[in-house]
């Protein structure tokens, strides 16, 4: 049976997979679990509730509020918020949990429901199953005054507004920027905390609908910001996705710089100020091998995961580093958050730009040198005869060696889908191309 979360939270086509009735119950059955400490204590627990600008998240958040207060918790609705200012403002104001309401960079279409455990941590998968369990047991269903209220949180944006700007080395004074905001949750904060650092900023995918999130802006449609950091002689153009957890970069010409450079960016910098724990950075299996070479040769150790952000941060966790990340903009900076932050992400990108001095393009091309990297996906009957399968291994240990130091082979199954992802890396875009093609054709036959 499939698990009822996914990933990232419990997802899906808003009111046909993720009903009113689901939500209601995933908020009763999350206060059963989540809040037993404080009722363990003899205190009412507490939850903040975000949700992105969807159409659907106000009748789904409407929902989730009367499944805390029905079952015995205090409600503070922070209204449309970045998910990371949600996990934020758990740990910041000491409530028990938080719950943010958003399908990230998806489709407006659909929506998720997420859980944060106490201090703004995502659950483990253990607590996430207890949750899906309590669905088809007894809820709770306080009375009289034990039921919980359900109040706003007036000033849920500027605490988080206050807490990025104090993450700052240096203000952004200077610096000419295009902000896409998605039309997503950063749609009010993001602008106004960049213009508060200091930089002159130019806004777009700000004009959240409804409707709107995420289409034809924000980090999966770079193209518009690309164009008009090129048109208005920009420094810099920063992205976010739909509810803010990821950021995307683009240089002075139009470039796309992508997760793992704006980790390797980040790495450097903070090892220059010496607060690069343990001089390591975390990334996962997909980070390009160019950072990995540019990290080595500047004494940074690589710590590596599965791909997932909350692999990431598992990581972090467990060894006590300050920095990780994905390529797709996830970066984790365990100082300042406890999960990706797409605006915390921009500022300390740009701080790291204005202390240099140089362009961005510059910066970038001295942080790292990212390899050429071709991934094809092949549609098999049972990617789990992947593992062990004689043909394709011997395909693999003859293309590695081939590329030696200079390249890498990753094949892997897809999490979702009944694909073989295939990966390649090499010092040229005619090698990985070649090689990856070869490979994604014996996956084929073998797995056919």
């Amino acid at each position: 049976m499939a698990r009822l979360f996914g990933t990232d939270g419990v997802r899906g086509l808003a009111n046909r997979d993720l009903t009113v009735d689901l939500a209601l119950n995933l908020a009763r059955c999350g206060a059963d679990v989540l809040g037993r400490s404080a009722r363990a204590e003899g205190r009412r627990p507490t939850a903040v509730l975000g949700r992105d600008p969807r159409v659907s998240g106000e009748f789904l958040g409407s929902a989730v509020a009367a499944g805390l207060a029905s079952a015995g918790v205090d409600v503070m609705d922070a209204g449309v918020l970045p998910t990371p200012a949600t996990a934020f403002l758990v740990g910041d104001l000491g409530a028990d949990f938080g719950v943010m309401i958003s399908a990230s960079h998806n489709p407006a279409e659909d929506n998720g429901i997420k859980f944060f455990a106490r201090g703004g941590l995502k659950l483990d998968d253990a607590i996430e199953d207890e949750i899906a369990a309590a669905l088809d047991g007894p809820k709770l269903a306080p009375t009289g005054s034990d039921v919980g209220r359900i109040r706003r949180f007036a000033d849920a944006e500027d605490r988080y507004l206050v807490h990025l700007l104090g993450t700052l080395p240096n203000r952004l004074d200077g610096i000419r920027m295009v902000l896409d905001c998605a039309n997503g949750a950063a749609s009010a904060v993001s602008p106004q905390v960049f213009t508060d650092a200091g930089a002159d900023v130019t806004v777009i995918g700000a004009e959240p609908d409804g409707y709107n999130i995420n289409a034809g802006v924000g980090s999966t449609h770079i193209e518009r910001l690309q164009n008009l950091v090129r048109a208005r002689g920009a420094d810099v153009g920063i992205a976010h996705d739909g509810d803010a957890d990821r950021c995307l970069a683009v240089d002075e010409n139009g470039r796309v710089i992508d997760g793992d450079q704006i980790m390797a960016i980040l790495a450097l910098a903070l090892q220059g100020r010496g607060e690069l724990a343990q001089d390591t950075l975390v990334c996962t299996v997909m980070s390009n091998l160019g950072l990995k070479l540019a990290m080595r040769k500047a004494g940074i150790q690589i710590a590596e995961t599965k791909v997932g952000d909350r692999y990431v941060l598992e990581e972090i966790n467990a060894h006590g580093y300050s920095l990780g990340g994905e390529q797709s903009g996830h970066v984790i900076m365990r100082r300042f958050a406890t999960t990706g932050d797409g605006l915390l992400t921009g500022l300390q990108l740009l701080a790291a730009l204005r202390a240099s001095g140089v362009p961005l393009s510059v910066l970038a091309d001295r942080a790292m040198t990212r390899l050429p990297q071709t991934l094809i996906n092949v549609r098999v009957v049972d990617k789990h005869r992947l593992e062990g399968n004689q043909p394709i291994a011997d395909a693999v240990h003859e293309a590695q060696a081939a590329l030696g130091d200079t390249g890498r082979v990753l094949l892997r199954p897809s999490g979702t889908e009944p694909l073989i992802r295939v990966m390649v890396e090499a010092a040229d875009t005619g090698t990985s191309q070649t090689w990856a093609t070869r490979l994604a054709g014996v996956v084929e036959t073998a797995l056919a």
